[in-house]
């Protein structure tokens, strides 16, 4: 079992190209919240992650009110904003340029990505490519919980460049509209962001902890792939370890310190995240997803959900169809 891949499909991860910004030095642009403009960018996903990639020239990128140190920007470089704090790219350190939320909202309605020419025609040209993924968050993302708040994957040094060379590809696509050019685009973003993800996770420093280090130890990435290959499964701790090669205290203990759960606790909360996508399937009653996801009576399922998600599931199901662009029955 893929677990990113898994994971990536249970939060419905969805990508979008918006803007092919052409400028040069000096360059101040900022990116608001995505709390202010994830509903117009990407309307109905529950939570917005924000990404560029930088296809020539160099800036500074600063995360504002993360507390993270500015990192410059090289040509075939991309940082990604998974959780949505604003931030802006510069020549020099500090300077800012509030950024016209009402531009977003009318970005929608055109064609995309959208060319955005900013004084061209100084001596150091730039251009960067500006996009959007949605997802859930709720009710457990283990990858979202696991990212910093600004990634960057530096151009590799050798070997090849998919990361560039799929942003090329989709905005040549974008700029000659064909049949199937939306999905292509969606789909080309979706796959940067998992390309990104990997090197990231390549990237690494030895003694990492959090779910992502978990997915390359040997022992723990086993009993992850054992929980989502199979999430309905009577696991046990025992049945785990045992399953991934180490003792139960040895097991129990390195899970909890590379993942940030109890083996049963991650185990518990993930099968909610299955449930969730199937409570949001119309017709499909309580009682066969509880069955889904590993409990043998509907009463068991419904304290286990509300014990993780706050909400007895018939109240989230009701909760997803009021929602905007929510699944009706």
């Amino acid at each position: 079992m893929d677990v990113l891949s898994d994971v990536l499909q249970a939060v419905r991860l969805k990508g979008a190209l918006y803007f092919d910004v052409r400028t040069c030095e000096p360059v101040v642009a900022e990116t608001p919240a995505m709390a202010d403009v994830g509903a117009m960018v990407m309307p109905g996903a529950e939570h917005v992650i924000s990404f560029h990639i930088m296809l020539s020239g160099e800036c500074w990128a600063e995360t504002i009110g993360s507390g993270n140190p500015p990192v410059r920007l090289e040509e075939g470089d991309i940082i990604v904003f998974p959780h949505g704090h604003p931030h802006a790219f510069v020549t020099h350190l500090g300077e800012r340029n509030p950024p016209d939320l009402q531009f977003y909202a009318t970005a929608r309605g055109s064609s995309l990505p959208l060319m955005i020419e900013l004084e061209e025609g100084g001596p150091k040209p730039m251009r960067f490519v500006c996009g959007y993924f949605g997802c859930c968050a709720t009710p457990y993302n283990p990858l979202l919980q696991a990212l910093p708040a600004q990634v960057l994957a530096k151009r590799p040094e050798t070997g090849n460049h998919m990361e560039v060379d799929l942003i090329q590809a989709a905005v040549e696509e974008a700029g000659s509209p064909r049949a199937g050019g939306t999905t292509i685009l969606s789909r080309l973003s979706e796959l940067l962001f998992v390309r990104v993800i990997r090197r990231y996770i390549e990237q690494l420093p030895d003694h990492s902890r959090g779910w992502l280090a978990g997915l390359r130890d040997p022992n723990i990435g086993k009993a992850l792939e054992l929980v989502h290959a199979d999430p309905c499964c009577e696991w046990t701790l025992e049945e785990l370890a045992r399953r991934s090669g180490l003792s139960r205290a040895v097991f129990a203990e390195r899970f909890a310190d590379q993942v940030g759960e109890t083996p049963m606790r991650y185990l518990a909360k993930w099968r909610m995240q299955v449930a969730a996508g199937l409570l949001e399937q119309p017709g499909v009653p309580i009682e066969a997803i509880a069955e889904k996801v590993g409990y043998k009576s509907e009463a068991a399922f419904n304290r286990a959900f509300k014990n993780i998600v706050g909400l007895p599931p018939g109240a989230w199901r009701r909760g997803q169809r009021a929602a905007p662009g929510g699944v009706q029955a």
